[in-house]
């Protein structure tokens, strides 16, 4: 086999879980990850559809469904705190909730992954490609550390924001499709007594200024999810985390149901995330050796509710594909760009749609009740149908 040697960029979902497939195929896998360690916190995520078949071949399906959320239902509540809207059939995070879906905490999902990883792969932890070269026959790789390596093939799993793309793609500015939401991601107390419980608000004087808070870790503690809508993207330095907390607390003023006390856990979190909800778009999702996987290539925002998912499926195909092709890299890319390229678009527009549709309808319901109905389950059909249209490849 050819190109054998792979640096992954990332060690969130992405880059550990084709880090898995790779070593299983007889690649030789290095990782590096900006964080000192593998990063806490994150908003409560979904494996689905396909991505079941994907965790069942990796041979951890037991262990998401074992550490899943286990959520029982949610509440919509107003400003004074008052329910408008209950059920137990779905959650704003999860969806419906009799069905074979896992819902699990982004950390837990991480840590086994990682965890079903062979112990040849070498981690590297506090640093990040700062530079790369490539010819017809290698990645030379210069570290933010100061070490230089050289590598077959790089694969950029860092996400969103992603340092490999902008490498070798170019700015994010070039290829990122702003969807108007905000959103912060932190743990929380859980302090409204939640007992595997979901509570949503939306602020009744802005669009999509709100928050949902689920409790965690059986009860023990909680997740905040809080966002803001805005017409052009927030101007804000992405390692500010402080700044960053101070734009969610400016946005979310006021004294609606909790939000004041919110805003400030959130302001204490040491796991605080935030970003806007956006989409990558590219023509293509490689450049001679090096090639994109997950958010850094084809995000389709937490909005698509699909991220996850994507991400697994993208590294079982990508590995699947490399070693089909002996590790031609040529063929393997353009294999897995075509095996992939539509069902990731097709869950890039649902998650366009269902925003525009819910904002339209929602500013039209009669009351509150409605109001927090049409968020809960509008293109709730649409999406499972989507889901369902991508059946994943044996190799």
């Amino acid at each position: 086999m050819n190109n054998t040697k792979v640096l992954i960029s990332g060690a969130s979902i992405a880059g550990p879980a084709l880090a898995h497939w790779l070593t299983r195929y007889g690649f030789s896998v290095t990782v590096v990850e900006r964080a000192p360690g593998p990063r806490p916190g994150g908003q409560a995520v979904d494996v689905r559809g396909p991505a079941l078949d994907v965790a069942e071949r990796m041979g951890i399906l037991d262990q998401l469904r074992a550490h899943s959320t286990r959520m029982r239902g949610m509440s919509v509540v107003d400003a004074t705190g008052a329910e408008v809207y209950r059920t137990t059939e779905r959650t704003v995070s999860g969806g419906e909730l009799d069905n074979p879906d896992v819902e699990i905490l982004r950390d837990d999902l991480a840590r086994i992954i990682t965890g079903s990883v062979g112990g040849d792969v070498e981690f590297l932890f506090g640093d990040s490609i700062a530079g790369l070269d490539q010819d017809d026959d290698e990645v030379r790789v210069v570290f933010e550390s100061g070490r230089a390596r050289t590598f077959d093939l790089v694969v950029g799993a860092d996400g969103l924001r992603s340092n490999t793309r902008r490498l070798v793609f170019g700015p994010t500015e070039r290829f990122i499709r702003h969807l108007g939401v905000n959103m912060a991601v932190c743990t929380v107390p859980n302090f409204l007594g939640l007992d595997n419980w979901q509570v949503m608000h939306q602020m009744p004087d802005g669009d999509m200024r709100g928050a949902m808070v689920m409790s965690a870790r059986d009860n023990t503690e909680a997740r905040a999810y809080l966002m803001f809508g805005s017409a052009e993207p927030v101007d804000y330095d992405h390692r500010d985390v402080e700044g960053q907390k101070e734009i969610v607390a400016h946005a979310l003023a006021g004294d609606s149901w909790v939000m004041p006390r919110l805003v400030e856990h959130a302001r204490a979190a040491a796991d605080f995330h935030f970003d806007s909800a956006a989409q990558i778009l590219l023509d293509s999702w490689s450049r001679g050796r090096v090639v994109l996987l997950g958010d850094a290539g084809y995000c389709g925002s937490p909005l698509s509710g699909q991220g996850t998912s994507l991400a697994l499926i993208g590294a079982s195909v990508l590995a699947g594909e490399l070693a089909a092709a002996g590790g031609d890299h040529r063929a393997a890319f353009a294999a897995y760009e075509k095996e992939l390229r539509d069902y990731a678009r097709a869950n890039q527009e649902m998650a366009v749609v269902n925003l525009r549709e819910r904002r339209a309808q929602a500013g039209q319901a009669a009351d509150a009740s409605l109001a927090a109905e049409v968020l809960v389950q509008t293109g709730v059909e649409e999406f499972a149908q989507v889901v369902a249209s991508y059946a994943v490849k044996d190799y």
